[in-house]
């Protein structure tokens, strides 16, 4: 099979699909892969490194999608890009097509398969190729909400571990995911008051055990969102629906009630948020405020620090990458379930449920 690997071109996004190592590895496979020129050169990989591991380096990106069975991504493809796909081609990526409807229906008309690597699941029900980005973007959250959290960022003026003699800032995460889990690791860290809300009491009770008092934990409802929040120096939403948009756990008229120059870090906008006043931005325009809280929305956070996430996602995607290129996508995911539950489009139908209800289009199921 030949596979394709684009240069990103999402504003600030550094990622690369596949490190050279990758590459070698997929060409000793038997498989061929193409490489848009630079498109390593973010995350510090040049193309001579690209050639070296076997891989063949296309001038653009049309050439690049011409030659390709399997185009593997970082992220969604923009919608400049959608043109480019052609029928029975293959797109693996990041896709959180719930929040984006434009190109869903793109993507539709291309006929493409696409697989979402946040919709994939291992034998455990786990998201192995979400995991990794979450880890990152989670740990990130707290650190980016801090710096925001700084009197010449708009904040309050907190820091969040305090110092003696003064209370440390209030960090409320919500949700206890691995973006959530991440998130409370280095706000504990960081000596912050942490409380975490989460609808399943279970995961709070070993968060509870593993913190051993260092946090404060509460199911899930609007009374305990509302008084966590309105408390709050930082809020991280971390809530995931796989495949589906997030549900909206802090409303317009809760974000008005928040202490002026407090900060939310909503980690779940790339599937719509969890924040009824979060908008997707950019790493070149980060935040904007509303009603005097800060709002920091970037969509591709981890794409700041690509060096570490290339590598990351590649050691995550491997496996599943040399699985479709040597079996073909219909027996690759027809022999692991876990796989058919990242295809989200296939032939122009809309074959993953959460998707197709977040726009109010057709579901056909898949098998």
């Amino acid at each position: 099979m030949v596979i394709g690997v684009p240069k990103e071109i999402k504003d600030h996004e550094y990622r690369v699909s596949l490190t050279p190592e990758g590459a070698a590895t997929l060409r000793q496979s038997g498989h061929d892969v193409w490489v848009e020129s630079s498109a390593g050169q973010g995350s510090g990989f040049s193309d001579a490194e690209y050639r070296k591991a076997g891989a063949s380096v296309a001038g653009s990106k049309e050439e690049l999608f011409k030659r390709a069975d399997l185009i593997v991504k970082v992220k969604e493809p923009l919608f400049s890009e959608c043109h480019l796909f052609r029928p029975g081609q293959v797109l693996f990526t990041y896709l959180h097509l719930a929040s984006l409807v434009e190109v869903t229906k793109e993507l539709l008309q291309s006929k493409v398969t696409a697989i979402a690597y946040e919709t994939t699941e291992s034998k455990d029900g786990s998201l192995p190729m979400l995991k990794p980005m979450s880890e990152i973007a989670g740990r990130m959250s707290v650190q980016i909400g801090a710096q925001y959290l700084e009197k010449i960022n708009g904040g309050r003026g907190v820091l969040l571990g305090g110092v003696p003699g003064v209370e440390p800032g209030k960090v409320v995460v919500l949700g206890a995911g691995i973006v959530g889990s991440s998130a409370i690791r280095i706000a504990v860290g960081m000596g912050a008051q942490v409380t975490v809300i989460n609808l399943d009491v279970e995961r709070l009770r070993h968060l509870d055990d593993q913190y051993q008092g260092r946090i404060i934990t509460r199911a899930a409802s609007s009374t305990t969102i509302e008084e966590a929040v309105c408390s709050a120096d930082l809020v991280i939403g971390a809530v995931l629906v796989p495949g589906a948009k997030a549900p909206t756990l802090v409303s317009r008229s809760l974000v008005s009630r928040m202490k002026p120059g407090s900060v939310i870090v909503d980690v779940s906008v790339d599937q719509g948020g969890c924040v009824e006043t979060t908008k997707p931005t950019t790493h070149s325009a980060p935040v904007y405020v509303v009603d005097g809280v800060v709002h920091y929305c970037v969509a591709n956070m981890p794409g700041i620090v690509p060096r570490t996430s290339t590598y990351a996602l590649t050691n995550a995607t491997l496996p599943y990458l040399l699985r479709l290129a040597s079996d073909g996508v219909d027996r690759a995911i027809h022999a692991d379930p876990g796989l058919a539950k990242g295809v989200n489009l296939k032939n122009g139908k809309i074959v993953h449920r959460g998707v197709a209800e977040a726009h109010g289009l057709p579901f056909t199921p898949l098998l």
